[in-house]
């Protein structure tokens, strides 16, 4: 099968179409993939630099969409089904996956294949953000960093439905500013600057939730945009930064830095992808969320989409379309 591999950690362009064995479907979700996601932990990997750092050579990619060619007996899927997945962090970019059934899920006949490869990573990780770590209640306004990217235009589909009455939205540069709009957000300001803004558009009292995707020297006029009793959700370094935090920030001001490591608690708390995606489908099939409307790259191209991750020039979500 096709499958796009990387060998050496050279960054994005050291990604290669190439050809190898599909893999064995025993005990397995045997899925043949039309789309696969990418993701900001791509462009980390293909460099030596996450956390998880995979067997070389490695094919990248944690999210998936496509069709089951077979699966267990005891499944929730069957042969036919439109289905997405999780391959977690490394394996999508190929023609066919073989998945636990626990982290394969039935697509909605409304999401085409590219919208629901770029579903999973996001928005599985904005639920555990603002419903699990969050607590985003009704009513509040929620602030998000790097809001024309993927998490940032998941954030801003889905923190209506779950309360927000307000979302600003925060763009590095002008150009991302109606990607930000086209995914809903009530108010759009520049990075720039951001923090005086903010207290203009809420009259000084600042936010109950900070969406913070990116880190980097945003952190602390973060903390200081939140309002008493404000949480500010700490979910990615995408800025290249890990920031620090004077803990009297949180005491003086009575506000939370609060983690947000959606893949660790789903590892640690068994049956909980299956809840949230219980919780999410509906939304998504009824049409009360849209679907993404990712920027797709073929197959042949997917350095050049994980590239457009690690150079901050993506706007949403980035797919490679497999078939």
């Amino acid at each position: 099968m096709r499958a796009i591999q990387i060998a050496t950690l050279d960054g994005p362009q050291a990604a290669k179409l190439v050809e190898i064995d599909e893999p064995a479907g025993d005990g397995a979700v045997l899925i043949d993939v039309h789309a696969a996601g990418v993701a900001f932990p791509d462009a980390l990997q293909s460099r030596g630099l996450y956390q998880y750092k995979p067997d070389m050579p490695y094919t990248p990619g944690a999210e998936i969409a496509g069709v089951v060619r077979s699966a267990p007996e005891d499944a929730h899927v069957s042969a036919g089904d439109r289905v997405c997945g999780l391959t977690m962090l490394c394996g999508a970019m190929a023609e066919v996956v073989a998945l636990p059934p626990d982290r394969v899920f039935k697509l909605p006949d409304s999401v085409s294949f590219e919208a629901g490869a770029g579903l999973l990573f996001n928005d599985l990780t904005m639920h555990h953000a603002l419903r699990t770590r969050g607590r985003l209640a009704e009513g509040e306004t929620v602030l998000v960093h790097g809001a024309a990217g993927g998490i940032g235009t998941s954030t801003l589909r889905l923190a209506p439905v779950w309360g927000a009455s307000r979302t600003i939205a925060v763009v590095s540069t002008e150009d991302k500013i109606a990607v930000a709009k086209d995914a809903g957000a009530t108010d759009v300001v520049l990075a720039d600057g951001f923090k005086d803004a903010v207290k203009e558009l809420t009259g000084g009292r600042g936010v109950d939730i900070v969406v913070d995707p990116v880190g980097g020297d945003r952190f602390t006029d973060s903390l200081r945009s939140l309002a008493p009793g404000g949480r500010l959700l700490v979910i990615g370094f995408t800025g290249g930064e890990i920031p620090t935090v004077k803990v009297n920030r949180l005491l003086l001001n009575n506000v939370d830095a609060v983690g947000v490591g959606w893949g660790a608690w789903a590892g640690t708390h068994p049956g909980y992808l299956l809840e949230q995606w219980a919780e999410l489908e509906p939304l998504l099939a009824s049409g009360k969320v849209s679907a993404p409307t990712p920027e797709i790259y073929p197959l042949e191209r997917a350095a050049d989409a994980i590239a457009s991750l690690e150079d901050r020039s993506a706007k949403g979500k980035v797919v490679v379309a497999v078939r």
